[in-house]
């Protein structure tokens, strides 16, 4: 009984960690999207003649989910800005 209890705990330290793992490289994964598409849209904006401020502050941005949404916030804002001068 013992050790079944021992290996039982064993997988489930294994699961646990693969799964943190998974956890990690999908959060990485969707950093490097986010900050690929404010990259993308800004080099768009550059084409088109607009001048943009590609600068993103990371401050107090500790996790890749929080960078994350630092670099969305950037993308809204260059999206914006080509919204602006797609209507005009």
């Amino acid at each position: 009984m013992k050790k079944l209890t021992t290996l039982a705990l064993i997988t489930a330290s294994t699961l646990s960690a693969a799964a943190f793992a998974s956890n990690d490289d999908n959060a990485y994964d969707d950093l490097q999207s986010a900050k690929s598409a404010v990259e993308a849209l800004s080099l768009t904006l550059e084409n088109l003649g607009v001048d943009t401020n590609t600068e993103v502050d990371l401050t107090g941005a500790y996790t890749a989910p929080q960078k994350k949404a630092v670099y969305e916030d950037k993308y809204a804002e260059l999206r914006q800005q080509f919204n602006q001068v797609h209507t005009h």
